[in-house]
């Protein structure tokens, strides 16, 4: 697990690690979500690089004879 350090600015460093298993990169914008005492940063990804993200995704199910076709 990586820690950081808060700079008296109260900057951090993201590990590397972390960047390349997040694919951050620099200049990149970061939505910061704060929950109790965990702070989490969401990458913000503009909707153009969602497309195909659902390629895979088998959409298929059982519908139970109540549900209406």
């Amino acid at each position: 697990m990586d820690t950081v350090t808060v700079s008296p600015k109260y900057q951090v460093v993201i590990p590397l690690a972390v960047r390349e298993r997040a694919r951050i990169r620099a200049g990149e914008r970061l939505q910061v979500v704060c929950f109790d005492d965990r702070i989490e940063l969401i990458p913000v990804r503009p909707m153009r690089s969602m497309r195909g993200f659902l390629k895979e995704y088998d959409a298929r199910f059982e519908r139970d004879e109540e549900d209406r076709v």
